[in-house]
């Protein structure tokens, strides 16, 4: 990611809630028509494993 892509991350979340969220809405309006490829299996795979062990972390950190 370049310096002008992490620059506007920083700057959204410093907004308040209700203008991330039409700034969100307005960003996703704009991209719903990208020729994004599917993902693969692996792909499907290497997300769900990231994902839970993220949730066990969290997990982790209630008990």
């Amino acid at each position: 990611m370049n310096t002008l892509a992490q620059e506007i991350l920083k700057n959204f979340d410093d907004l308040p809630t209700t203008e991330q969220r039409v700034i969100a809405a307005e960003i996703l309006k704009r991209v719903i028509n990208f020729d994004v490829p599917s993902l693969t299996d692996a792909d499907l795979v290497l997300n769900a494993e990231e994902l839970f062990l993220a949730l066990d972390e969290q997990e982790i950190d209630y008990e």
